[in-house]
């Protein structure tokens, strides 16, 4: 009997001692990692499914990369993964690094305070002409950043149709990723892949050689049917992992033929397959695919009369998807808390 009470009390406390540790999304699931076609946690070795929201363009809706934006992307909308998407050309990077690497560092250093998953998407269609100013900039991050369990790579968000994944994709890819493994041999690195990232068969056919490497999944639900929901199918089947990074609740172009339905026949596919995903976007633009009405305010704090119909819908998903688990947390943060007291 006193053997079994002791065994009790140690259990209960190694399980107190697990669950007060438990107070973020990054403590719960900690460092994340590739496992066949899964994203898995550090802590249990289960599934992770992310589900969040993606910024706009950094040149043009850099306005909304704050910390303030990110606190109510956490708290109101329980998004546990905020995209970064760094516009490279047109404006971007290319033009004015010190510009967008400002805006970037602001929204990353507010999901590690936060202690939520951040992914540092270069937003790209022609990545792969220019490697060297990728991997000047992925390995400036990942010297700054890689020592934090929060960040994941994106280091080409949508090839174009033209492009090779044999040929121009894969060995862009390898050279951006020996850069990121100079500095961070850990963290996730994401893959664009051909056609606006929609050909992940490719990919499956010729992976990449990482053992940390995803490959990027995006459809618009008014112009991606069941058939591109087989391709992601087919491209796991043959053992790769996918991350949607972008997916928007309309047409591709981002604007009309907003179609919930197929939004919902997505989200039971994701779901099924726990494939994390991030809805285009965070910005007040004119058009179907943003989450807010123009002229909404670019530091958080939206009531749902701000929100668009597709902002409304995704919204209403993330906290039905994320919700239990924050609401696990603070449970877990009430126990630290009262801990602490009791120590004093």
């Amino acid at each position: 009997m006193f053997l079994k009470r002791l065994l009790f009390i140690i259990i209960s406390i190694v399980f107190i001692s697990g669950v007060s540790a438990q107070s973020t999304i990054v403590e719960k699931y900690g460092q994340l990692t590739v496992k066949g076609t899964a994203m898995v946690s550090a802590t249990s070795g289960d599934t992770v499914q992310l589900v969040g929201m993606s910024l706009f363009w950094s040149q043009w809706m850099g306005q909304f990369y704050n910390a303030s934006m990110v606190k109510t992307l956490r708290d109101d909308w329980k998004a546990t993964v905020v995209r970064a998407a760094m516009g490279v050309e047109m404006g971007g990077y290319s033009e004015n690094p010190a510009e967008e690497l400002i805006k970037i560092r602001e929204v990353v250093d507010a999901c590690i305070a936060k202690g939520i998953y951040v992914i540092i998407d270069y937003h790209s269609h022609e990545a792969h002409k220019n490697p060297e100013m990728a991997k000047k900039f992925f390995a400036e991050m990942a010297k700054r950043y890689g020592t934090y369990p929060n960040v994941l790579y994106e280091i080409y968000n949508e090839p174009l149709q033209y492009t090779s994944w044999n040929k121009d994709i894969k060995p862009y890819a390898e050279q951006v990723i020996a850069a990121i493994r100079t500095y961070d041999p850990d963290n996730i690195v994401i893959v664009g892949t051909r056609q606006w990232s929609q050909k992940v068969t490719e990919a499956a056919i010729n992976p990449i050689a990482d053992k940390n490497t995803m490959y990027t999944l995006h459809f618009y639900a008014g112009t991606h049917k069941q058939w591109l929901r087989d391709e992601a199918k087919a491209a796991m089947e043959k053992g790769i992992a996918l991350f949607v990074t972008e997916y928007g609740t309309c047409d591709a172009s981002g604007n009309n033929n907003y179609d919930p339905v197929e939004t919902q026949l997505w989200f039971e596919f994701l779901d099924q397959y726990k494939i994390s995903y991030c809805n285009w976007s965070i910005a007040d633009k004119d058009e179907t695919a943003s989450a807010l009405k123009p002229g909404s305010n670019a530091y958080g704090g939206w009531s749902d009369s701000d929100l668009t119909e597709s902002g409304l819908l995704v919204k209403e998903n993330m906290i039905m998807k994320n919700k239990p688990i924050f609401d696990t947390l603070v449970k877990n943060e009430k126990v630290k808390v009262n801990k602490e007291k009791k120590k004093k």
